[in-house]
């Protein structure tokens, strides 16, 4: 940045706004790494929980169940949660009158649902068939 330019505390703003994220983009970031690491560490206990029960369907389905129910997704939560609450407003998204919320700009939904035993059950499911 030249000299010149530090005088001008809008020029000064622009440019630092330029070298960093938005919040909002780093927070989506955290989300889906947070998320692709439950992932993982979830395909693991599957495979390992499937092994441990001799390919038992039934008593698969009954500890995954209780698996998916005892797992915490705390940390990631508490980002989702920053999300739907901050979101809107960093974002700028503009307001429905009539009913008083924020519209969006491609038409999908911004609000996220927090993870947990639905969103485990329906990306590994109970119900699992004999090899």
């Amino acid at each position: 940045m030249k000299r010149r330019s530090l005088a001008d505390p809008n020029l000064v703003e622009k440019y630092i706004r330029g070298q960093v994220l938005p919040r909002f983009m780093q927070r989506l970031r955290e989300i889906e790494d947070e998320l692709a690491r439950h992932r993982s560490r979830l395909a693991d206990a599957y495979e390992e929980l499937w092994v441990s029960c001799g390919h038992d369907s039934q008593a698969f389905e009954q500890r995954w169940r209780a698996t998916a129910h005892s797992w915490r997704f705390d940390h990631v939560n508490e980002l989702i949660h920053s999300h739907n609450e901050h979101y809107p407003i960093e974002r700028r998204l503009p307001i429905n009158p009539r009913t008083g919320d924020y519209l969006t700009t491609s038409g999908r939904p911004w609000r996220r649902e927090p993870a947990g035993p639905k969103w485990i059950l329906e990306r590994f499911p109970a119900r699992r068939g004999p090899i």
